[in-house]
């Protein structure tokens, strides 16, 4: 059998990650903060994909963003081989093009990471990148599947099809984020997994589906590489060729409309930390139930979240199921469980 060629990260690092204000800012957006851990998400997304098997990544990026991408990744010495500086936000079809072009479009294998997500289980990761690559070599076009724990209607999910290999199986169809009832039912059936949105494939092979199904995506994406600005390891995509580029997700623009799209279900401790719940759900909380960082001060507190940056004091008393985040001049107070709501706090803050 051929030696396989080392796997290329590409993380995307485009998201704004709004739900998480006001520690989560357009100028500093959810990924380059340190919610988990003392490293930001960014830098555990790097090293979670770093060692023998990995070359180094390919970062997509806001342009705005592009010194302090650097300096993380380059704190965690995973210094990118190449960071794509995105003119203009385009989903994340175009966005995985750009890296696939920069990848050099042929055989190698490109591993397609958010950089804003938890996986707490690594080597269960690694595990399920083991047992799809002789299909992502084949040719496939393979998805992680999340094993779900939950009848979450906030995430599309995939129902789970025959088996191909061990650990590997077809994906029998996307499902798109479904309502309650229908959720229930699929976490009940067994045979569904949540769509994580990390991918493996060959650049070759994601290139081939645009032409087919995305052609229009194809050219803008290349003529906007052709026309690229570079300097060091930074690129900057053609403007105007870009902007002519339709706005898709990989899941609309390929992967439900490919054939050979395969599944590995892994169970890896998986969060998109799509909330302050979710971030309270995946933290570590003290003996009272409470998740603090910062400068907190609790008494007979429980099962609170309290986030705050360096300089500013929360003190806490006789309270219970509360979100605190203190950043900047902005202060979030909301109970557990509506954190979904800050969406709407901020469409108000845009009208006000």
């Amino acid at each position: 059998m051929p030696e396989s060629k080392p796997i290329i990260p590409v993380i995307l690092s485009g998201g704004s990650g709004t739900r998480l204000w006001p520690m989560s800012r357009p100028e500093k957006p959810k990924q380059l903060l340190s919610l988990t851990d003392e490293l930001t998400m960014l830098q555990l997304t790097a090293q979670r994909a770093s060692g023998e098997q990995f070359a180094k990544p390919i970062v997509v990026a806001n342009a705005f963003h592009a010194d302090l991408v650097e300096e993380q990744l380059g704190e965690v010495e995973s210094a990118a081989q190449a960071l794509i500086l995105e003119p203009i936000g385009r989903n994340t079809a175009p966005a995985i093009a750009l890296a696939a072009i920069a990848a050099g479009g042929g055989s190698d294998p490109v591993l397609i990471m958010p950089s804003d997500h938890v996986i707490a289980d690594v080597e269960s990761f690694h595990a399920a990148i083991q047992a799809a690559l002789p299909l992502v070599n084949d040719g496939w076009l393979v998805t992680f599947g999340i094993a779900p724990d939950a009848p979450e209607t906030g995430y599309g999910w995939i129902k789970v099809g025959e088996k191909l290999a061990e650990g590997v199986h077809r994906v029998a169809r996307f499902v798109e984020k479904p309502p309650r009832d229908k959720a229930e039912a699929m976490l009940a059936s067994g045979d569904h997994a949540w769509n994580g949105g990390i991918f493996l494939f060959r650049a070759d092979m994601y290139l081939g589906a645009l032409s087919v199904y995305a052609p229009e995506m194809l050219v803008a994406a290349q003529q906007s590489m052709d026309r690229a600005r570079r300097e060091g390891p930074r690129i900057w995509p053609d403007a105007e060729s870009f902007a002519a580029c339709p706005s898709d997700s990989i899941d609309y623009a390929v992967m439900e409309k490919a054939p050979r799209v395969a599944v590995v279900p892994v169970s890896m401790g998986w969060s998109d930390v799509g909330s302050w719940d979710a971030l309270h759900a995946v933290s570590n909380p003290d003996a009272g139930g409470n998740v603090v960082r910062g400068d907190v001060v609790a008494i007979d507190a429980h099962n609170c979240l309290v986030q705050s940056e360096p300089g500013k004091r929360v003190a806490l008393v006789g309270v219970k199921d509360l979100i605190v985040v203190v950043s900047g001049a902005d202060v979030l107070v909301l109970p557990r469980g509506r954190s979904q709501e800050v969406k709407k706090l901020i469409e108000a803050m845009k009208d006000s």
